[in-house]
């Protein structure tokens, strides 16, 4: 069989595209790296785009451009990586004296939050000779040599976020809900019909079903939270397998407990990102255009929540949901039960 790279060739009467030969008959020869830039030239060629070619495969248009510029068709190992080093046979080596080195370290240790202007001008009072670039470096090498102790600290204040939860995580990028229950957003709304006067309503939403659950107490503290998870188990048909909050002081303590002897995943957002709790976002929006600004609402929060639970019950039984193809989330869930379960029949 005879035929140039680049054209369709002739077999047995039929045309073999270019693709099917180099991959039966070269991409064996390459490595997996060069496998994988390999995918990047076909998806370009294929779309002729070189942004959409970097978001599809999450690589810089830099990285994408210098090995667009080495890749030949006829000759795979063009994606090949250098196997000659650029690593220059001779490097400098640090030349800080070793007293000055433990100079350094000591004045790091003793003020850790002092950086390398403000360390470097303590040594130069003490008679050395130092710049302020090589202070740093000496720094950084001794971070990573790991004997350079750094202090825990002590949070205060509103770094108090910041400190390690006990039972909620990050959630991970490769996190995706395709069934009712397996991600449930919570959020805390203020509601101010007058001055004076505040009313803390607790929100949930499933992001699949779109099944909300509503209840408003006077304050929002970590034990009223957690007596609105009974709520929201009470009330959601499906089981609740992950719940995602915001870093709030209600969502924490008892309310973390909770979760966690339930055994419900507990995805906490990262600071000042609320737009990553979207769907519970617009449930707050929903139900202030549709609801509080449409109603004279009781002060009084017994009945203000005998309200509430009627346009709930409006709003998963009656309401059209745009989202879910116009059908109400208890529509949505039943059809998702009859069907097995699978949410794309549903859907269609």
């Amino acid at each position: 069989m005879k035929g140039t790279i680049g054209v369709p060739m002739r077999y047995k009467g039929f045309l073999v595209p270019r693709r099917r030969y180099i991959s039966r008959i070269l991409r064996g020869d390459i490595t997996k790296k060069a496998h994988q830039r390999l995918a990047w030239m076909d998806f370009y060629e294929k779309t002729g785009n070189a942004r959409l070619t970097c978001r599809h495969f999450g690589i810089s248009p830099d990285t994408f451009c210098r090995w667009k510029a080495r890749y030949k068709p006829k000759n795979l190992k063009s994606l090949e990586a250098d196997p000659k080093t650029k690593r220059p046979h001779t490097v400098r080596t640090p030349v800080t004296p070793s007293h000055v080195v433990s100079l350094i370290q000591s004045l790091r240790e003793q003020y850790p939050r002092w950086g390398k202007e403000k360390i470097a001008r303590l040594i130069w009072k003490k008679g050395y000779q130092i710049s302020v670039s090589s202070v740093g470096r000496t720094i950084g090498r001794l971070k990573e040599r790991g004997v350079l102790r750094e202090p825990i600290a002590n949070f205060i204040s509103s770094k108090k976020r910041y400190l390690k939860r006990a039972w909620g995580v990050r959630k991970p990028d490769t996190f995706h809900a395709h069934i009712p229950g397996d991600l449930v957003q919570v959020d805390t709304m203020d509601i101010r019909p007058v001055p004076g006067v505040v009313r803390k309503q607790f929100t949930s939403r499933d992001i699949v079903s779109k099944w909300d659950t509503l209840h408003v107490f006077g304050h929002a503290t970590a034990l009223l939270a957690a007596k609105f998870l009974d709520m929201l188990m009470e009330s959601t048909p499906f089981p609740i397998r992950a719940i995602q909050i915001d870093g709030g002081s209600e969502f924490k303590g008892a309310f973390e407990e909770a979760c966690k002897q339930r055994g419900i995943i507990l995805y906490v957002l990262p600071p000042r990102s609320p737009k990553l709790n979207g769907c519970v976002e617009r449930s707050n929006r929903t139900h202030t255009e549709e609801f509080y600004e449409l109603n004279d609402f009781s002060f009084d929060i017994k009945v203000l929540n005998e309200e509430l639970r009627e346009w709930q019950t409006i709003y998963n039984t009656v309401r059209p949901h745009q989202a879910i193809g116009y059908l109400t989330p208890l529509e949505y869930i039943t059809q998702w039960k009859q069907q097995g379960g699978c949410v794309r029949d549903v859907l269609n």
